[in-house]
């Protein structure tokens, strides 16, 4: 990959960070804006996959597992944007300005990016993705400013709605998952297709390798 473009990347996502507005409650989480640069940004929405029929079943992602798309070996080869974006969360100097920011362990954890398509008859009940993930990135692409409602509802820590972030192009909420850091998708009416990469950090433990972006290759810090 070029690296000029990766360093790009990274540039962009620490001036994301640097900018980012930091929030306690009901756990600490942040909102990042214009995350990656224009360009590679602009080129996500339109990376088309086959969009799961849920038959009227939804509520966890992995109840289609089988219809999932990744940032793995096969889609990196495929779509540039990808390839550039893996590069750069994989690299040692991004891990190492995400992890003194959030204050996440990610020495030794694997790259894990899903490209999700969700349709209307989607939801997610509240959980908190503690457990293999060490950090949890949802990256928002739609661009289509009818769906501004389509952002991860934040829970507290009794599984009440507490809020729902902003769903801007480019724009992403970010946690270090714990015991409290419920969040999920209310069900609601919205037009097309809802479009977010999901970025994960994850531990040894992950089970799916196939799923990785860079399954033999761990993230250095140290």
């Amino acid at each position: 990959m070029s690296e000029p473009q990766v360093k790009k990347i990274e540039q962009s996502v620490e001036q994301a960070l640097q900018n980012a507005e930091r929030f306690e409650e009901p756990y600490q989480h942040w909102t990042l804006n214009n995350l990656f640069p224009i360009d590679i940004a602009n080129t996500l929405p339109s990376i088309e996959f086959p969009v799961a029929d849920l038959g009227g079943i939804s509520g966890k992602r992995e109840l289609h597992n089988d219809t999932r798309h990744y940032v793995d070996l096969e889609n990196r080869n495929r779509f540039t944007s990808f390839a550039l974006i893996a590069d750069a969360f994989q690299s040692s100097s991004m891990a190492r300005v995400i992890e003194k920011f959030t204050g996440a362990s990610l020495d030794g954890t694997y790259l894990r990016i899903e490209y999700a398509q969700d349709v209307e008859g989607f939801w997610l009940e509240p959980h908190t993705d503690l457990g293999v993930k060490r950090l949890t990135v949802l990256i928002y692409l739609s661009s289509d400013t009818d769906n501004k409602d389509l952002g991860t509802d934040i829970f507290d820590g009794d599984k009440k709605h507490f809020k729902r972030a902003p769903f801007d192009h480019n724009a992403a909420m970010m946690f270090v998952p714990s015991d409290n850091t419920y969040h999920g998708f209310k069900e609601r009416k919205f037009n097309g297709i809802r479009k977010s990469l999901i970025l994960n950090y994850v531990t040894e433990d992950w089970r799916d390798r196939e799923q990785l972006a860079f399954p033999d290759q761990t993230v250095r810090t140290n």
